[in-house]
């Protein structure tokens, strides 16, 4: 039976870090954090992955990533383009650079997906046991059934916060197993008193629990959430862009919305495993202290693709 497809998101800037940090090596032999995703994906089951790729950083992938790694799944590329899925005639904001967000990207690997797939960020350390876990909720997924039948890997929000600066983080609520509702928190910092959070760029800050559970942007989805990415995107440009060029279209933005609508359910997935993520150049010691205790614990090899030159 042909297993779930992975999509990495790959196109975001970095901005926060300075540079490409899904290109930066953590690993023991100098592998990235997508290739420890991309090898959990593997021994869970998936068969195929797509990476969502700017145009420029094309040539590096061929060059850099493929290797090694389409040896073992069946790999494609799809790009994220600022002209993508636009209304008629729309005109793109000066101001505007940046991609138009993570729902946006989504729907730029439409032609790539034919089935439930999962979706992840290309710089965050997700751990073997969520893609376990998310590869049987897809294998069960239901792509017909109405409400639409989602999941989510949900993490502990203390284990995320990173004390080198904010991050974005979708704090979620549950009742049982199902996501209730979930909000886009832009402004995430931690603090001596726990992680908390600011709608005024720091100036107020309004404390969580540790144990908040948040998404860290990893679903599992059928077709059907793509379709309704494309049914809501000209809202998106015709009535918030025009209030803030630098809004973004979020994947947990449009769950909520989706949730709220009585449209789908989210169950939520727990795991063990802990989350790593390279948010700022800082937190990266950090990242490859705890792969290089996963390598030599034995969770990993010390080289993950062997066909690959150094």
């Amino acid at each position: 039976m042909k297993g779930p497809t992975l999509v990495i998101l790959a196109a975001g800037m970095g901005s926060r870090y300075g540079g490409l940090k899904q290109l930066d090596p953590v690993g023991v032999s100098g592998e990235i954090i997508m290739d420890y995703s991309v090898y959990d994906a593997i021994r869970a089951g998936f068969s195929k992955v797509i990476f969502l790729i700017r145009r420029s950083m094309e040539e590096d992938f061929r060059k850099k990533i493929l290797p090694g790694i389409e040896d073992n799944i069946e790999c494609a590329l799809s790009f994220q383009e600022m002209d993508a899925f636009l209304p008629k005639n729309y005109k793109i904001p000066e101001e505007r650079k940046k991609p138009w967000g993570t729902a946006h990207a989504l729907l730029c690997c439409k032609d790539e997906i034919d089935g439930p797939f999962a979706m992840i960020n290309a710089d965050d350390f997700y751990g073997k046991q969520a893609f376990k876990e998310i590869k049987e909720a897809l294998d069960k997924m239901n792509t017909e059934k109405r409400p639409m039948e989602f999941f989510m890997v949900g993490y502990l929000l203390g284990n995320t916060v990173t004390d080198k600066g904010k991050v974005a983080r979708g704090v979620c609520v549950r009742d049982g197993k199902f996501l209730n509702s979930i909000v886009e928190r832009k402004y995430v910092v931690k603090t001596p008193e726990g992680p908390a959070y600011s709608t005024d760029e720091g100036k107020t800050l309004i404390h969580l629990s540790d144990d908040n559970l948040v998404s860290m942007n990893f679903w599992g989805f059928g077709p059907g959430f793509l379709e309704e990415i494309e049914k809501r995107l000209p809202a998106f440009f015709n009535d918030f862009i025009p209030q803030n060029p630098n809004e973004e279209f979020y994947v947990p933005t449009l769950v909520g919305e989706l949730l709220a609508e009585n449209l789908c359910t989210v169950e939520v997935l727990e795991t063990q495993d802990k989350w790593y993520g390279v948010t700022y150049k800082e937190d990266k010691p950090f990242v490859e202290a705890g792969i290089r205790a996963l390598v030599n614990a034995g969770k990993y090899p010390k080289k993950l693709w062997e066909s690959r030159n150094d």
